[in-house]
């Protein structure tokens, strides 16, 4: 199942959870500092950060595909 994620999704699920956390809470009532409201906004972007940088790209090709004609694996 995690094979068919590709990085555009996991970053927009990611992007779409911190938001109804946020509808939630507007909903709720909480008062929320400037503080918090700036580590809120550095958590929410820290992990789509590291996940574009940390993403395995396209794999290069090892001597079997060379062989056999195979594409590249992905």
């Amino acid at each position: 199942m995690l094979q068919t994620v590709t990085r555009a999704k996991a970053i927009r699920a990611w992007f779409v959870a911190v938001a109804l956390i946020i509808v939630t809470a507007i909903a709720i009532g909480v008062h929320v500092t400037i503080g918090t409201a700036a580590m809120l906004l550095a958590l929410c972007l820290v992990p789509p950060i590291i996940a574009l940088l940390m993403w395995p790209g396209v794999q290069p090709p090892t001597v079997s595909d060379i062989v056999h004609g195979r594409e590249r694996r992905r």
